[in-house]
């Protein structure tokens, strides 16, 4: 419920405050006073377009200030603080300023936010009706709102579920359209990772195989440097002979010179503890020299001299190395990178194979929704048009009570033929099927048709009703969807235009009620329909000779009778207005 809004250097309106309570607020004044700059307000706090030629004369900012209480409202409190504000004791704080140059400026519970913000919070805080806000109810799509709204649970339950099948049915249309652009991209990709995993598996790389040929290509290609090292190490060592013939080592080779110094501690250890140890170092040393010369002896004989090895290891290292530059991840190309590859390629070739089948399983799920859907849009289409006949009877009746007893009033509901279709994707990419007419909403399409009188053929709302017509057929809906649209607060601007006598009491009337199960703020010229008010503020405007004021100012009892009697005579002062003032009060009050 809305607690107070504010104005400041706004049109003619300097600085002006309404508090609203539940029921119905009226706000009446002369032309031009300003009085519908209270529907602008609201129409700015709900993302509006702000326009500059707003702000005051002489002013260079006007501000627009609400504070709505949403304690029983949790989906707002829940988007507030998706925008970053805050709630001050389950009161919101709205506001919005309007730049005479410049851009305006929205702040939701303490946060700036974009206009679009405001609109969508504004959506679930107020309903505004206005000469303007007619033209909502010509559009198809808000006419088949207001029957489902009036249809009640069971029609939303089922268009949930509907709405839920369709999305699903859209997002696999997309899919599927994607599956089918892409399957040439995709065997072509499919083409090249099964050539290189061919090639791999042809090659069988196995990990750490690039560093042993390397290895082992070194080895092959000096083999004869290796071998001869090897042997005369082992003459130095052992005194063989060279295979020349020749001893290398000068007068004594390591073996011979460790064996006579080992015979030499040998005779003296017994002397000497220290000589002892030394003498067991000198015989093990002599043991390590003899081992050593007979591995050299046997690593010469060994060595590989095969030339046709070594080609093999290096055509072997060639195909290894041509596999890591086209295949390695990373920037050491080695076998493991392969191998790497190779193992992801595997997976994303089963992805890319099994393309088709993913094809052929998606579009068996969407035949079965589309089943599904046209089932339910039978359903849909059985309860709205239940439900159109129940809304023609109340809407009659309130048309009746508005002055309007010869007006027939009728909801048509058809059948939509091709637009917004949706296609079913066969497996092989061809249309299997056509959902036509499928839409957000099913396939039905809603048409209100009217006529004035009897007599009169009926037509399309909006190509029949008059701005008066329209209005009080605009109220007779919102007086019988009161209730329905989840919204706390409806705003009226002079939604009773080219209504007056016995209609504007009804008007009146209809107001109080709705105002039973909402909060109802209407601005009005007529004093019939402000009778009905259990608030009453007068925008009043002031002329200095240099600047046009208003004030916003709430009225009492004496002053309702003043206003009132002013709204029926033209002037104030009139005893005979006055009279009628009183007894349209005196019935309001009565009746409410």
């Amino acid at each position: 419920m809305w607690e107070e809004i504010r104005l400041r250097s706004l049109g003619v309106i300097d600085d002006a405050s309404v508090e609203l309570d539940p029921g119905l607020t009226v706000v009446t004044g002369e032309t031009g006073a300003g009085k519908t700059m209270v529907v602008t307000a609201v129409g700015l706090l709900c993302g509006q377009r702000a326009d500059p030629g707003l702000v005051r004369q002489g002013s260079d900012v006007g501000r627009v200030e609400a504070r709505v209480d949403v304690e029983a409202l949790p989906e707002v409190a829940a988007a507030v603080a998706d925008c970053g504000g805050d709630l001050d004791e389950g009161v919101l704080l709205m506001a919005r300023t309007v730049a005479a140059r410049g851009r305006s400026r929205a702040f939701v519970g303490g946060a700036a936010v974009p206009a679009a913000r405001l609109e969508r919070l504004g959506e679930r805080l107020v309903a505004v009706h206005g000469q303007a806000d007619q033209h909502r109810l010509l559009r198809s799509a808000a006419q088949l709102s207001a029957l489902d709204r009036f249809a009640g649970p069971a029609l939303s339950a089922l268009l949930t579920d509907y709405r839920q099948g369709y999305a699903r049915l859209r997002a696999l249309d997309r899919e599927i359209a994607t599956l089918r652009t892409q399957a040439s991209e995709r065997a072509r990709e499919l083409a090249l990772l099964e050539h290189g995993l061919a090639e791999i598996e042809a090659a069988a790389p196995r990990p750490g195989e690039d560093a042993a040929l390397s290895a082992e290509e070194d080895r092959l290609a000096h083999a004869d440097t290796l071998r001869g090292a090897a042997v005369q190490a082992q003459a130095l060592l052992t005194g063989e002979a060279l295979a020349t013939g020749d001893a290398v080592g000068g007068p004594a080779d390591a073996a011979t010179a460790t064996s006579l110094a080992r015979a030499r501690l040998e005779d003296v250890r017994t002397h000497d503890p220290a000589v002892a140890r030394l003498a067991d170092r000198v015989a093990d040393l002599s043991y390590q020299l003899a081992d050593a010369g007979q591995e050299l002896a046997s690593y010469a004989d060994g060595i590989d001299t095969d030339p046709l090895r070594l080609a093999a290891v290096q055509q072997r290292r060639s195909l290894l190395t041509d596999l890591g530059r086209r295949y390695g991840l990373g920037p050491d190309r080695s076998v493991e990178r392969v191998l790497a590859w190779s193992e992801q390629a595997a997976v994303r070739t089963a992805e890319l194979a099994g393309a088709d089948d993913r094809g052929a399983a998606l579009s068996t799920e969407r035949a079965e929704l589309l089943a599904t859907a046209h089932r339910l849009t039978r359903e849909l289409g059985k309860l709205r048009r239940s439900a159109a006949g129940r809304l023609v009877e109340r809407v009659e009746t309130e048309l009746t009570a508005l002055a309007m007893p010869h007006a027939s009033f009728d909801v048509r509901v058809g059948t939509r033929s091709g637009a917004d279709s949706a296609h079913v994707l066969g497996p092989d990419g061809t249309d299997a099927d056509t959902a036509q007419g499928l839409g957000p909403d099913g396939t039905d399409e809603v048409e209100l048709w009217w006529a004035a009188n009897t007599g009169l053929p009926a037509r399309p709302l909006a190509r029949s009703a008059s701005g008066g017509e329209l209005s009080r057929v605009m109220l007779a809906l919102e007086v019988v969807l009161a209730g329905t649209t989840g919204v706390p607060t409806f705003v009226f601007d002079e939604v009773d235009a080219g209504v007056g006598g016995k209609a504007a009491v009804e008007v009146g009337r209809r107001l109080a009620r709705l105002s039973r199960s909402a909060q109802v703020v209407a601005v009005t010229h007529l004093p019939q329909v402000a009778a009905f008010a259990d608030r009453h503020y007068r925008v009043r405007k002031t002329d200095d000779g240099r600047v046009t004021t208003s004030g916003v100012h709430r009225l009492d009892s004496a002053g309702r009778v003043t206003e009132l009697s002013r709204m029926l005579a033209g002037q104030e002062g009139s005893a005979t207005a006055l009279a009628h003032a009183r007894e349209l009060l005196d019935t309001a009050a009565a009746e409410r």
